[in-house]
């Protein structure tokens, strides 16, 4: 079937016209980012890029989804305010788009979040409920909160509007890189590979898209291997953004049968992480990391060219030089 009349679980579509317009709705509020080149993981006939959302405003590409979602809102449910769960970057794009629109913005986050993203969220104006270490914990705490003060759920990563918005990550890649061969993805709830993988294959079919995902939070690849959205009983990593129990159920039916789902371990995220800020100069977060873990470990091979998504840089150097010492003891 294709994408151009894909028509995901409860009547939701993403197509590549609707990427197209939340692209639209994009100009003037997220960055257009670069394909940045890395001669060092380049071989003949299979040039590497980094496609760098760490450049984004909030730091993420997560602003392109968040923006798109309550750009779409009805004029009613913006003035009730916003609410969402996160472990930090959608959080924070939710809360720059409220200010923008001059809305309220609630942000449910784990109580193990980095302070930086807590800081992050609080900066653009959004308020705060610590709730739990899992994503189930953040959703369960935001529904109370919906239920009892009426505020509007814009979802992190399972809504056709969020999946579009993400998708012109994609967009931008092969408009930029007509020949893209493989694009590599990190995964969390899925509404980023979800988004791509939509744009890719609608424009360069042939295309591989490559989902990665940390070894202690592999949701995609066990919800690939079923067939079914898989809940994991917890997950675990120095990539705190790619922690989601479970992957989404429209991000699932988008990108099963058309991607490949491999795994990562700490090490090579952390090595990746020190990696990127001493060859490239790009400072990551280890979510944004994990595609160049992946392809620096062996995870899979580029073939053609390849561009790997920094998904994020909303880190704080003093870790990043904390990952380094460690590597080096």
């Amino acid at each position: 079937m294709s994408f151009e009349t894909f028509v995901s679980v409860g009547g939701d579509r993403v197509t590549l016209d609707a990427i197209r317009e939340a692209a639209d709705g994009l100009i003037g509020v997220a960055e257009r980012t670069p394909l940045q080149p890395v001669p060092a993981l380049s071989s003949p006939g299979a040039p590497v890029f980094l496609k760098l959302e760490s450049r984004q405003p909030t730091g993420a590409f997560k602003l392109r989804g968040a923006w798109t979602a309550v750009r779409r809102l009805p004029d009613d449910a913006r003035r009730r305010g916003v609410i969402t769960y996160s472990s930090g970057n959608h959080g924070q794009a939710v809360a720059w788009a409220a200010r923008r629109l001059g809305i309220r913005a609630v942000v449910v986050m784990p109580e193990t979040a980095p302070a930086l993203k807590v800081a992050g969220v609080k900066k653009w104006g959004g308020e705060v409920v610590l709730a739990g270490t899992t994503s189930t914990h953040r959703r369960a705490r935001a529904d109370e909160i919906v239920a009892r003060e009426g505020l509007t759920m814009v979802s992190p990563f399972d809504t056709a509007d969020v999946v579009v918005g993400q998708g012109t990550v994609g967009l931008e890649i092969v408009e930029d890189l007509p020949d893209v061969a493989t694009v590599a993805v990190p995964v969390g709830g899925g509404g980023l590979v979800a988004g791509i993988t939509a744009a890719v294959k609608a424009l360069r079919p042939a295309a591989r898209v490559i989902a990665v995902e940390p070894e202690g939070s592999a949701a995609m690849g066990a919800a690939l291997k079923a067939g079914q959205v898989v809940h994991l009983p917890e997950t675990h990593s120095i990539a705190d953004g790619l922690l989601p129990v479970a992957v989404g159920r429209l991000a699932l039916a988008l990108v099963l049968g058309r991607v490949t789902a491999v795994t990562v371990s700490e090490a090579a995220i952390a090595e990746a992480t020190v990696w990127l800020r001493d060859a490239c100069d790009v400072l990551a977060e280890p979510s944004g990391a994990a595609t160049t873990a992946a392809l620096r470990s062996g995870a899979f091979r580029a073939q053609g060219p390849t561009v790997l998504v920094v998904s994020g840089g909303n880190v704080d150097p003093a870790y990043v030089a904390e990952l380094a010492a460690g590597l080096k003891a």
